[in-house]
Order: C-alpha cells, then structure tokens, then sequence
C-alpha cells in the first residue's frame, strides 16, 4: 500500500465514523465573540477563562516587548534566548508558587514530553489517572519506564495500581504519581490530598498538571496546589500552561533546584527547541499580575454560578464540574456533532468532543465559559441548550 492510498483509507474511514476534524477559519475574534464564514457567534468553546488574551494591559506589555526584544526569541534558551523577560517570569512563578525554581517550555504538550523523557529511565513505573492529557500518556508510552492508569478519580483503584506497579516494576526503580488539576473535557477536580498521601505512603514522585485549574483557581489564582497549599514536597513536580485562563502562550515546569537543573541539561523539548519570545514572557507577566488582582477571576465565577443555576431550572443534565468546563454529555459522534451544529445556528458556538479525545461512549458538548461573557450570553446559551435538547436528544431517545 503506498503512502497515499494509506491516508485516503485512514480519512475514508475517520469521516464515515464521523470523527474526520478539520480547521475552523476564524476571520474575527473579540470579547467573546467570533466570525465564521461572515457569521457572528457567541463562542463558548475557548480556553481563554478570563479573556486576558485581549487585555489592554497584557497587550501593552506585548508591544513593549516586541520593540524591545523584536518579534522572536532568535534561538534556543540555552543559546541566546534567554532574556531578562524570561528570567523576570520564572523568578515570579517560582516565588508565587513557593517553588525553588521554574522552567519555561514552548507548549504544555512539549513540558510533559521532557518531563517523561527526561525524568524516567528502565524499570520506572507511572501510575497516572485514566484521563490524563495526551502530552503526558504519549510522553510516559514513549519513555522507558512502564505506564498504568487508574479509574478516574477512583483513589481506591490508584491504591492497588501502585501496589501491583511496585510489585512488577518498582524494586529496581522510581514510582511517578501524576494526575490533572483540573480535567481538561470533563472539568471536575482531582482529590489532590489523597492523592498526596498516596505518594508520601509508597514513596512516589507527584506529578500535577494544572493546565487548566492555573490563573483561575485558588484566592492569587495560583492553582490547585494553592488551593491545597500543596508544598514542594507535596507536589515534587507542578506543571502549568499560559495558553488558558493566562491568555498568552507557552508553559512552565516547577520544581526544586535540583529537578530544574536536571530539566535544563537533560530535557530535549527544552534544549532543542527555540525558546518562546520574550514579547509573549513579558505578556505573560502582566497577565500573572492581572489574575493575582482577581477581578476577571470573580466574574468568570459569577458566570458559572449564573450557568449551572439556569441550566438546572432548565432540566439541563450536566456533568459535575464547578470550573469553567461545563461538558454536556451525548454519547454518540455523529449526534454530537448535530448538536454542535444546531447551536451554531442560533449563533453559539458550542464544540463537539469525540473520541479518541474523549473515551468511547462519552461523546459531548464542551462548553466552556469566559469572564468576558455578559449576563445576556449566558441565558442566550442556556435557551439555546434546552431547545437543542428538546429537538434533538429528546425525539433521539
């Protein structure tokens, strides 16, 4: 079978399972909302919790660091690309977090690849919760080390998963703990305490990615470990992404010392790749300063409040989650993706979620809310939910 016949078969079959993904053009994107092919719609479907992204402040420190620091960082971090505003960044980080130090990725997908690669040797073993975000199950498949996952959220299953982990791998080796903050599709939380106790209890290494609990939750807006007043010991390893509730792009892993030092000389993701742009680190900052005021956090909090008590007078079934993720569970790709579009025609933009993204069976409705969301937007989703509900999932059942 020669290489394009391989990729006709495999997009053949991707669009009759209704799971073929393709680009959404957006023409304009601004306080909320977004312009597809001419149309306007309210977006519910961004990762942009506090609307940062288009804050003047963020984006005056944007400009300042291009005319300072020009468009692009030039080179890899341990060449040339790293600049005071880079320095500036991780030094706050590290001290918010009560961390010893902090070092900066390119991409979250690219600080969890150097985390396994670079953290995991022969006869390791990982023991992660079931959905964890791909970066990180890819980067554990890929080490050396051997990977096992737990029922969600299922502290009991994460117990016996280590113990068996132990016993088939770990006498020679290291145990890695690791689970989400705040999970990615289905928005509920993971129970850091126990999760803690579990490491302390069999002597493994924690690992929290808190992609989407950083910038929104906690009273700075620190994250989960803030809301756990997780030490360094508790949380050996906090990774952290700026292209959510921060508004910019890039990410951060933070550690001790020692893990940092060890990032910097043996990661790969790190040492071969060329560093973010000072323009987006002085960006960041700001936005760091933003989310420690606390105003955008507050009205993001309004919102879901105002959302989930309107879709429970509504009879609308959500999946429980008290974060800006607020998935609506279908069950079926190809239904998903009606509902998706019926939204789109009342002029909501709500994106359907499949697998392989989500497990099989649990296809659905992400909707996700932002701080620049009005009052009227809510309600205008809320009507539109039930009407979707009632016109398509009632006459499916």
């Amino acid at each position: 079978m020669s290489f394009g016949s391989r990729f006709q078969e495999r997009l053949t079959a991707q669009k009759e399972q209704h799971l073929l993904r393709e680009h959404t053009l957006i023409s304009e994107d601004y306080d909320g909302v977004i312009q597809v092919n001419g149309q306007h719609y309210l977006n519910f479907a961004s990762n942009d919790y506090l609307g940062l992204r288009q804050n003047q402040n963020v984006l005056q420190s944007f400009v300042e660091g291009l005319a300072k620091y020009g468009a692009g960082s030039g080179s890899a971090s341990l060449v040339t690309g790293h600049t005071q505003a880079h320095a500036e960044l991780s030094d706050t980080l590290a001290t918010a977090l009560n961390r010893d130090a902090v070092l900066l990725f390119s991409s979250g997908f690219a600080a969890n690849q150097a985390i396994c690669h670079a953290l995991l040797q022969k006869n390791d073993a990982v023991v992660c919760d079931k959905l964890m975000h791909a970066s990180f199950i890819e980067g554990a498949l890929t080490s050396p080390a051997t990977l096992t996952r737990f029922r969600h959220n299922d502290m009991s299953h994460a117990e016996s998963t280590i113990l068996k982990a132990q016993q088939k791998h770990h006498s020679s080796g290291e145990l890695l703990l690791a689970s989400e903050g705040v999970f990615s599709m289905d928005g509920d939380q993971a129970y850091l305490p126990e999760l803690v106790a579990l490491s302390k209890q069999y002597s493994a290494y924690l690992l929290i990615d808190d992609a989407h609990g950083f910038g929104v939750l906690g009273e700075q807006g620190l994250g989960s470990v803030e809301v756990h007043q997780l030490s360094q010991t508790d949380c050996p390893v906090l990774m952290g992404t700026f292209g959510k509730a921060v508004g910019t792009s890039g990410a951060f892993v933070a550690g001790s010392q020692d893990f940092i030092d060890y990032l910097k000389n043996s990661a790969r993701h790190y040492i071969y790749s060329t560093a973010m742009s000072a323009a987006n680190a002085c960006a960041t900052l700001e936005s760091l300063r933003c989310i420690v005021a606390g105003a955008e956090r507050q009205r993001l909090q309004a919102n879901i409040h105002q959302f989930k008590t309107a879709a429970s007078s509504k009879g609308l079934t959500l999946m429980a989650s008290d974060t800006a993720i607020q998935p609506l569970l279908i069950g079926d790709p190809a239904l998903a993706l009606q509902a998706s579009a019926y939204m789109k025609k009342l002029g909501l933009w709500v994106t359907a979620i499949r697998t392989p993204t989500v497990p099989p069976g649990t296809d659905r409705l992400r909707i996700t809310l932002s701080a620049l969301h009005q009052a009227k937007d809510i309600e205008a989703l809320v009507d539109g939910l039930a009407l979707m509900r009632d016109t398509l999932l009632v006459n499916e059942a």
